[in-house]
């Protein structure tokens, strides 16, 4: 395997570097054929209804029930993990880093330009697919472009429909990387997508590059039209040549789809000695260069990859799940051995001895026997029914070694417990969970909102309208912006799963701090101002103003005065004489 650097040779022409593009993505996507094929088996185990369909088939056994146990995992901690990562409205921060970028407004500005856009476009929905390739795979791909769509009204003027930056998910199976680099962002990767001519089109109309975009698109389509016309023995080379996901060459061809392989990262050219950095290159039917240019966007590459598990020595990551498909083959064995254990026993089967004339098997039937003859139902060993504490026994190590404690799904471990006790066992026993989320969040979720904003800002050409709230009135607002407004050093952070830890975390240490011996002494030197505001950030209540100093003072003034103005305007009525 080549290292951080894609090695070429020649004269480093278009074609020649489609083609080492081309050979570089089937040497990576071979290397991962056996993790491929494990991840196909854990899929199958996942989407079971039944063993018939799972390893669990070859067993000679007359039950084919599956035990759903991975499904549920899977589910427990997707729900969970998207409940950490958006816990409210209020997940997303701007940081800034210089004392400009600092300012209200632009921190307002840029928080409510992205809380926009990520509201639309299905972001949240990207998200969930990419917590699910985090599960399925152990490996999460996201990507970052900027879209500008319109429709085209009747009275010929023009709508647009969304304008701004979107995330997109990236199938593993569909990018390859070196494994052996150092980190994701030093390694080459090569992406793998499909799309029609009219998309090229498309793309290229819209690019700066069209000429040399729409030369690869007709060189395509002459390229079908003259495989069209060949002869069967002519064609027949092309046979065996596998694009994946078409089978052969040909089929490939009559598919009306164009498969695009984009490759960005560094190369050097060992003939020549010339080094490139930064360089994004597509290649449409592994043979056309579609596109060469440098890699547009300010703030580097826009993939981006986090594993589960770190493998020593490799990026590929492992997943919660990949360990236990053996425990959930345990599981399927073990209940349907005990199911056929259990039918062995209402239906056994029978030893005749003797001469005795047929019958049949059942309640009320009658069997004629001779005077030696005999028919005795065999019982079978029943230990083999008492395996219900073992399947608990894989279910709950399944469970834990996923890092979904049982306390996730809102299940209290046996014993008495004080709230104290029960708080501080679920926050130790979700400590794994914790940083799992933790680590998706820093890792894919942080650098795609940051590139989501510089998509954005370098993109954007007019003045955009946006909804906010009014951090004063709580009046929704519109705001017209422009590239400007979104230009500030600084970092976006997505602040849900670690602030939904820290959160559970102090508001559980400060309800035992409080509520016991030691809060009594402390409480002569406590803030309650500070301790409200405190409050008030852990629990994200900014927006609906609860907490004010002594508010609560001056209300409850405000009612005995109003109580009072209402007992005497009683009083009053009393006094008045009637008619």
């Amino acid at each position: 395997m080549t290292g951080n650097v894609l090695v070429l040779h020649g004269d480093n022409t278009r074609d020649e570097r489609a083609q080492r593009i081309s050979t570089t993505w089937d040497e990576w996507f071979n290397h991962k054929g056996p993790w491929m094929a494990e991840h196909n088996e854990l899929r199958r185990y996942i989407t079971a209804t039944s063993t018939a369909s799972t390893a669990n088939a070859a067993l000679p056994w007359k039950n084919n029930t599956t035990t759903p146990k991975l499904t549920q995992i899977r589910d427990n901690l997707h729900s969970n993990y998207v409940s950490s990562l958006f816990p409210n409205d209020d997940w997303l921060r701007w940081e800034a880093y210089s004392s400009n970028s600092a300012t209200r407004e632009k921190k307002q500005v840029i928080e409510s330009y992205m809380s926009n856009k990520t509201r639309r476009e299905g972001f949240r929905k990207v998200v969930s697919d990419l917590l699910y390739d985090y599960i399925d795979y152990g490996n999460a791909f996201a990507m970052t472009d900027y879209v500008h769509r319109t429709k085209k009204n009747e009275d010929g003027t023009t709508t647009v429909l969304y304008s701004g930056p979107v995330l997109k998910r990236v199938h593993p199976y569909d990018i390859v990387m070196n494994p052996l680099a150092a980190t994701f962002d030093n390694t080459p990767v090569i992406i793998r997508s499909t799309m029609s001519i009219g998309d090229l089109r498309l793309e290229a109309k819209n690019s700066v590059n069209a000429i040399e975009m729409n030369a690869a698109i007709d060189r395509a389509i002459k390229l079908r039209g003259s495989i069209g016309g060949m002869s069967k023995g002519e064609a027949k080379k092309y046979e065996g040549i596998q694009v994946d996901g078409f089978g052969s060459y040909l089929n490939y061809l009559d598919s009306g789809y164009i498969e695009m392989l984009t490759f960005m990262g560094d190369m050097w050219n060992q003939d020549t000695g010339e080094l490139e950095t930064g360089r994004k290159i597509q290649i449409i039917d592994r043979s056309f260069v579609f596109h060469d240019g440098l890699i547009p966007d300010w703030i580097g590459r826009n993939v981006f990859h986090v594993g589960w598990r770190t493998r020593t020595d490799s990026l590929w990551g492992m997943g919660p799940l990949d360990n236990l498909v053996g425990m959930q083959y345990r599981i399927d064995h073990l209940e349907n051995l005990k199911a056929d254990a259990m039918d062995l026993h209402v239906f056994p089967p029978i030893q005749v001895k003797g001469n005795v004339d047929e019958f049949t098997w059942g309640p009320m039937e009658e069997i004629h026997v001779d005077e030696n003859g005999s028919v005795t139902p065999m019982r079978p060993d029943s230990s083999a029914i008492q395996v219900n504490f073992e399947i608990d026994a894989l279910m709950d190590k399944m469970e834990l070694f996923a890092g979904a404690p049982k306390e996730a799904m809102g299940f209290r471990t046996p014993g008495e417990k004080t709230a104290f006790e029960v708080q501080q066992l679920a926050s130790a026993g979700s400590r794994i969970f914790q940083e799992k989320i933790t680590t998706f969040e820093t890792g894919v979720l942080e650098p795609a909102l940051n590139s989501m904003l510089e998509q954005g800002r370098r993109n954007l050409n007019s003045i955009d309208t946006i909804r906010s709230l009014s951090s004063d009135t709580g009046a929704v607002l519109f705001t017209q912006i422009t590239k400007e407004d979104l230009a500030g050093d600084g970092l976006l952070r997505p602040i849900g799963a670690r602030h939904f830890s820290e959160q559970s975390i102090m508001i559980q240490n400060l309800t035992g701090l409080l509520g016991g011996p030691l809060g009594e002494k402390l409480m002569p030197h406590l803030s309650g101002k500070q301790l409200a505001s405190l409050v008030e950030d852990s629990l994200g209540l900014e927006r609906y103003d609860l907490f004010r100093p002594n508010v609560g003072v001056v209300e409850a003034v405000e009612t005995q005065k109003l109580a009072a103005q209402g007992q005497q305007q009683l009083m009053n009525n009393a006094t008045v004489p009637q008619g």
